[in-house]
Parts: C-alpha cells; sequence; structure tokens
C-alpha cells in the first residue's frame, strides 16, 4: 500500500506539470485542445444521462481500437441494452474510434488521467459494471478505483513488449501492486503469460486465449471509391503498399520513408503503382516533400475526388486515417513498415488475410507468436536491410507464382488462429455476471450525511416495531410486493403483471396501493375491476391499474382498513399489496422484494446518505426476490451471493420489460414496438428511475435526439410541454416517446402545447424469466384453500 500512496502523492505532485505537457501538445496539435477537459473526467458535450450497467472498453489507440470492432461488435449483439462506451487516449485514436466505431459503441471519449480524483468522476458519470482493458494499459488509479466501484476489471488481448517489459522490471512493486486488481487476464500468447507472472500477477487469473487481431473481418471492407476510380483509370499492373512507415527509434535507424522512396526510385517498374501510407499523420506533409525532392510524381489520397481526372503518379501517398486496412484488397505486395527502424513492427494479419504477400524486416518483437508463425510456415518473406526492399519487391512481382504461395500460406495460418473474440466474450459475459456496483460518494458526503442516516435508520426501526406490534390480517392471502430502496424499481409492473396472471388462473385478484400523490379528500376509495375513475382520486400509478381493469382496486393509505372495505363489497380471493414491504400493519403470506438490476442497492446506505429505505438485513423478511430490469440473462452471481447474505431461503428470479405497442396518446392507434426504430424521436418520462425507461429504448434499439427526466409522478404544466415540443424540432424528432405513467400525467390540453408532434406511450408487459418455476413456487406459498 505504502508504494500506492506515493505514486498518488507523486501524481498530485506532477499534476501541474501535467497541464503544461496538455497545453503545450495544443499548441502544437489544436485537435488536443478538444479533448483536455475530458482527459479531466469532464462530460463531452453530446452526452446525455448514462444508464448504469455499461459496458466501458479503454483502447489506447488505433491499433486497439482495431483490435477490439469485432469483440464491440459480437458485444453490442449480446449486451444490447446495456450502453459500450470506449475510451482512447491519442488524437488518432479517437479519429479512427469515431470512424469505425458507428453503431457499435454509444460514446466515444478520452481516457480520463490517471488522477485518483479525476478517475472517479468519470466512474459515477459512466456508473458502469464492466472495465475491459485493452492489450497494454496499466494504470494503478484506474484499476484500483474501478474494483473499489464494484465493477469487473478484464485485460482483454494482454501482451507486454519487448521494449516495455524492461521498464515494468523496474517500476516492478507499484505494478506488481496494480496487477492484484483485474478479475482476469485474458493474453495474447504464452510470453505475455511468462511477463505477466513475472511482475507478480496472480498465476491464477491468466488466461492464454489467443490474440483478438485473428479475427479481423476481411469481407467487411470495402476501399474508397475514390481509389478504386483512380486505379480503374490508371490500370497499374502491379500496386504495391508500404503501409505504417516509421521514424527511426535510434541513431543508427533507417526513416522508413526513405527507404521506401529510395525503393520507388531504384525499382522505376512501369505500370507499377506504390501506395506509401505514414504511420503517424504528423508525417504526412514531411513524406510529401521527400516525394517532391525525389521527383516522384505523386498524389494525395485527400485530394483524390471519385470522378476528378489527376496527372499519372508513380506513388499515392495516403495522408488519411482509418482506410489502410480496407485498400490491401487492392495490392499485390505489402511491406509492413515499423520492421526495418526498431519499433517492434506493426500488424501483418491484415494483409494476411488478404492472402497478400508481406515482407518484413528483422523487428517484429511486439508480435513475437505471430511473426515466429508466419516464419515458420513460410507465409512472409523477411529482408535483413533497407537496401535489400527494393530487390525483394521486384523478386516477387517478377514471379507471381511465389506471391500467389506466400499469400495463401499467410491466409490460411491467419484463418487458423481466429476464435480469440469468441473467448474473450465468453469471459466478458462471465465477469458481467460476476460484477456487483457499489458507487462511492465523496468523503465530504460521507462525513456529512452519516449522523442523519443513522437517526433514519433508528427511527425506522421505531416504526417498525411500533406498527408490527398492531398489525392484522385479512381473510383472502396477502402477496406483498415491494423494496427495499427509493425510487422506481419495477413494482408496479410486476402487481400489474400478477393480477393479470392470477386472473387468468380464475382467481378475482384485488390490489390495494396507498394512490401516491392523489388529489382526494376520500380515506378509502373502492373499484370494481375495470371501472373508471378520475386520475386525482386514484393518482398516477393506481390509475394504471385501474385502466387495465385485471383487478378490483383498493385505494388508501391505511391498506388494512382498506383491504376489509374492499373485502366486503367485491370479495376477492387474493390480495396484492403494491409497495408494501414496509407497510408492517398488514399480514402478509408472501412478500415478494424486487431488486432493480440496474442499481441493486445503491450504495448500500440507508436515506439520506443512501437510497436505502432500511438496513440490508431487513431483507430477511423476504419470501423471494426479483431482479427487475433484467436484461443481461441470469445468473447475476454476485447479486445472489448478496442476496443469500442477507437471505439465504429466499429464491431469485428475474424479470425485464417487454415492449407490446407504441400507443398513440391523442388516438389510441397502436404501432408495432418496432415501428419507430430509425424515426428521430425523443424522450421524456418522470419516474423514481429514469433509466429504466432509457434503458427499455436501448433494447428497442431507439436512439433519441434528446431525453428529459422529470421529477418522479410529475405533473406537466403547459409551458414544460411547449418546451419540450420546440427542443423536440430543434433536434429534428418527429414525435415523443413517454411511459404509460406519465402520459396519465399529461393535462387534457397537452395537445394545443404539443402541437403537431405526435405522443407516443409504451405499453409494456413484464416478462419473468422460468415464469412456471415462479408460478408453481408461488402457489406453493399461499394457503392450502387458495389454489392457482
Amino acid at each position: 500500500m505504502f508504494i500506492y500512496f506515493l505514486y498518488r502523492l507523486l501524481g498530485a505532485v506532477a499534476f501541474p506539470l501535467i497541464l503544461l505537457y496538455l497545453l503545450r501538445r495544443g499548441v502544437r496539435d489544436r485537435r488536443y485542445w478538444k479533448g483536455i477537459r475530458e482527459r479531466l473526467g469532464a462530460k463531452p458535450p453530446n452526452w446525455d444521462a448514462t444508464v448504469p450497467g455499461g459496458i466501458w472498453l479503454h483502447a489506447v489507440s488505433v491499433g486497439e481500437v482495431v483490435s477490439a470492432i469485432e469483440l464491440l461488435r459480437q458485444l453490442r449483439r449480446e449486451f444490447p441494452g446495456q450502453r459500450l462506451y470506449v475510451s482512447v487516449t491519442t488524437v488518432a485514436g479517437r479519429q479512427i474510434a469515431e470512424e469505425k466505431l458507428g453503431g457499435l459503441a454509444d460514446f466515444i471519449f478520452y481516457s480520463p488521467l490517471d488522477l485518483c480524483w479525476v478517475v472517479r468522476r468519470v466512474l459515477r458519470r459512466l456508473r458502469p459494471r464492466l472495465l475491459v482493458v485493452m492489450e497494454t494499459e496499466i494504470w494503478p488509479n484506474l484499476y484500483r478505483e474501478a474494483k473499489r466501484f464494484g465493477c469487473g476489471l478484464l485485460v482483454v488481448n494482454g501482451r507486454i513488449s519487448d521494449r516495455a517489459f524492461p521498464k515494468y522490471v523496474r517500476l516492478r512493486a507499484i505494478i506488481e501492486y496494480t496487477l492484484q486488481w483485474p478479475d482476469a487476464f485474458l493474453l495474447q500468447n504464452a510470453i505475455a503469460h511468462e511477463r505477466y507472472c513475472a511482475l507478480g500477477a496472480p498465476a491464477g487469473r491468466l488466461h492464454v486465449i489467443g490474440n483478438l487481431k485473428y479475427d479481423f473481418r476481411a469481407g467487411r471492407l470495402q476501399p474508397p471509391r475514390e481509389v478504386v476510380a483512380l486505379l480503374d483509370r490508371l490500370g497499374p499492373k502491379q500496386v504495391v503498399i508500404a503501409a505504417s512507415t516509421m521514424p527511426p527509434a535510434a541513431d543508427d535507424d533507417p526513416d522508413e520513408d526513405d527507404v521506401v522512396i529510395a525503393a520507388i526510385a531504384a525499382a522505376r517498374r512501369p505500370g507499377t503503382l506504390w501506395m506509401l501510407a505514414p504511420r503517424r499523420p504528423e508525417r504526412f506533409d514531411p513524406a510529401a516533400a521527400r516525394l517532391e525532392r525525389a521527383g516522384l510524381p505523386y498524389l494525395r489520397r485527400s485530394q483524390l475526388t471519385a470522378a476528378g481526372t489527376h496527372a499519372t503518379p508513380a506513388v499515392l501517398l495516403l495522408d488519411s486515417m482509418g482506410e489502410l486496412a480496407s485498400l490491401f484488397s487492392l495490392a499485390d505486395i505489402v511491406f509492413m513498415g515499423g520492421t526495418l527502424a526498431r519499433r517492434g513492427g506493426h500488424n501483418i494479419l491484415e494483409p494476411a488475410f488478404f492472402a497478400k504477400p508481406v515482407i518484413i524486416g528483422p523487428h517484429m518483437e511486439n508480435f513475437p507468436d505471430i511473426a515466429a508463425e508466419f516464419r515458420a510456415g513460410q507465409a512472409v518473406h523477411e529482408i535483413a536491410s533497407p537496401s535489400e526492399l527494393s530487390g525483394a519487391v521486384s523478386q516477387l512481382l517478377d514471379n507471381p507464382g511465389q506471391c500467389a504461395a506466400i499469400g495463401r500460406r499467410a491466409a490460411e495460418i491467419a484463418a487458423n488462429k481466429r476464435g480469440a473474440t469468441g473467448r474473450a466474450l465468453s469471459a466478458i459475459q462471465s465477469a458481467y455476471s460476476e460484477a456487483f456496483p457499489i458507487p462511492l460518494e465523496p468523503i465530504a458526503l460521507r462525513l456529512l450525511l452519516t449522523p442523519f442516516a443513522a437517526l433514519w435508520q433508528i427511527g425506522a426501526s421505531f416504526d417498525r416495531s411500533r406498527k408490527m406490534a398492531q398489525r392484522g390480517r385479512l381473510q383472502a392471502p396477502v402477496i406483498s410486493v415491494g423494496g427495499i430502496t427509493m425510487g422506481g424499481t419495477g413494482k408496479t409492473p410486476v402487481v400489474a403483471w400478477l393480477a393479470e396472471t392470477l386472473r387468468q388462473q380464475g382467481h378475482s385478484p384485488a390490489i390495494l396501493t396507498r394512490g401516491y400523490r392523489r388529489r382526494s379528500p376520500e380515506p378509502h376509495t373502492i373499484l370494481a375491476a375495470g371501472e373508471p375513475c378520475p386520475v386525482p382520486r386514484t393518482g398516477d400509478e393506481a390509475q394504471i391499474h385501474v385502466r387495465r381493469g385485471h383487478a378490483a382496486v383498493g385505494i388508501g393509505a391505511d391498506r388494512l382498513t382498506t383491504g376489509r372495505i374492499l373485502e366486503q363489497k367485491h370479495r376477492p380471493s387474493v390480495f396484492l399489496l403494491d409497495d408494501g414491504y414496509q407497510h408492517y400493519r398488514l399480514h402478509r403470506d408472501v412478500d415478494l422484494v424486487i431488486v432493480d438490476g440496474l442499481r441493486p442497492i445503491s450504495n448500500g446506505c440507508v436515506f439520506p446518505l443512501g437510497r436505502l429505505r432500511e438496513p440490508l438485513a431487513e431483507l430477511r423478511r423476504a419470501s423471494a426476490f426479483i431482479v427487475a430490469h433484467a436484461d443481461f440473462p441470469p445468473p447475476w452471481r454476485a447479486l445472489e451471493r448478496m442476496l443469500q447474505r442477507y437471505n439465504p431461503a429466499a429464491p431469485v428470479f428475474y424479470a425485464h420489460m417487454e415492449g407490446v405497442a407504441w400507443v398513440h396518446h391523442a388516438t389510441g392507434e397502436a404501432l408495432p414496438p418496432d415501428a419507430l426504430r430509425g424515426t428521430p424521436v425523443a424522450a421524456f418520462c418522470g419516474l423514481g428511475n429514469p433509466a429504466s425507461f432509457w434503458s427499455t429504448l436501448e433494447g428497442l434499439a431507439l436512439r433519441p435526439t434528446f431525453r428529459w427526466a422529470f421529477g418522479d409522478h410529475s405533473s406537466y404544466k403547459i409551458a414544460q410541454l411547449r418546451r419540450l415540443a420546440h427542443h423536440a424540432h430543434s433536434t429534428g424528432a418527429k414525435a415523443l416517446l413517454t411511459t404509460e405513467k406519465d402520459v396519465i400525467n399529461l393535462p387534457e390540453d397537452s395537445a394545443e402545447a404539443l402541437g403537431s408532434l405526435p405522443v407516443y406511450w409504451l405499453h409494456t408487459r413484464l416478462a419473468i424469466h422460468n415464469e412456471p418455476a415462479f408460478l408453481t413456487w408461488l402457489a406453493a406459498r399461499l394457503p392450502k384453500r387458495e389454489v392457482l
């Protein structure tokens, strides 16, 4: 621990120097200015409110972003209701991520500086359930704070290069401390396994799964039409790509741009088009100057147009980012940069998947296993020095059979090594199930509110004891549906589903509810199933039950007395007590506790420090738990372990909301749940947990132009609706989406305020995972005289 606190101290002392460094980079490259606030943990301007439970993937730069594409594609398929966040470190990585990850990542941002307060700002904003770190990023504060927040933490496609390993060995004390935090390391090869072990990573958490780069999908890439048009016009006999060329890493290193230009000048092969692709954007202009000095006719990719006419070049300078991989399909030969200079090489798998022969120099230290396999399989052409490049290109071009054989062997090796992404996905699914996020409040807030939380707990205990002593019974069995946290957890949908299901089974159910915020002086309102009643007499949540008409409804703060009146008038066979876990005066036969899957226990503290109504120990009273908003398939092992710690006898069931139809507020017209997909829409709601509605929208593949969350049980005013409509029109939204509860709270003249903008509310139905098992369990819990 001492070494970690020393690291934090050094970070605090160095913070002014870090700021000066960022400002200096901003002066040299204005694109850095846009990212400085994000690097300090500020919210990017295009972000709206985040939904808890997302996955944060950190990819440093271009290589890691490209490696993560297929993984993100599979994560999007397996986690449709969760947000995917991607952070990058470099400007080039940000540019490629924005180009390549459209439709895969919900938000892309610059990774935070590894300062404790900065990392916490980001974690509180994202509220992720899992952090996936790509390749070699070892940051003590990021790792530690993620685990303190209860996130799962995985290192995926892990490796430690020859250049980095000696540096890490010198810093072994802090590196070893940091490597104790991840839940698992999913490594590329045995060399990475050996090096992580040497640095002190727990051996039991190290797993070699292969390299994600082998899962590159070449068939999905289409070369830019401007380049294709140029080649159609020129009709070159051969195309040679010099990919990702690098500057010297040592005094005796060559500059690979100079090497390539010298090879082009030496070869002078008529009908051969070279494409020169410097690795870094800052080298584009110097490369153009070199070509100019060499007297080689060239075009810049940035100046091409699909229909333009251009002079015949010997070289196409690829001064663009993110296009190189798609151009390999057009090549006859590829020279991979970073292999003549001591840079450790670059990824040769991308051209290999296109069955292209690749020329490399002696430096492939960053990819030792890939280089070894390709060398052993005679699937690469290796040169020892810069002077050999021109001859190697000529030899391969003059021997098309040799070219094809090398490319074929390369493609076979690459194809046989696929599957690492699937193995990483399985590990991510397991880690997601094992994660149990618990947000940590700032220490000043904890110090301020802890005494008040203690007073709340004492008062709640006294209230519970007093009311339990006055407990009474109803004649029919009572099923209570409640929770231990404040705000919307999904209780009302569970009650509505139970009422519908019990009625289908032949029961005559009745619902007892408080009628929160209703405007009626009568202490007890009794309604038959399907009997209409104005909203002021019922309140919004009770009105949902009234309109659905599956059960008689009794509304009143004293639900014991309300229940007895209801029994006299309608003689129900079973009662459903809505939000009844803390209604101690009424005896219940079954206590269902609803746990919000998006934020199960908040921070584990009682109000006002947290959202708990009473301590977690009171979970011992529950008959069963239902995890609502369970958009990821069960079991959620970490959550189940927590619940069983307080109540080992209660089973755990899972539920999620399914969209049935979008209902037009004014006309009642019903549309299928996917009918608005692709339509620009905006969304608003007034729920205790707005994230539940946002998550449902994301599960329906709807990305609103904006989202507004109002207070729970909000009664909308005309001025608010006018602002909503104005903002919707300004963002291009063609409709407003909301919930059934919020439509109930719209004023009668809402159409006048909204104008031509239609409002659709989502008619939903609860779906219980393994419904037969739950109903069997419930039947066994009710008194024998009441048979389900």
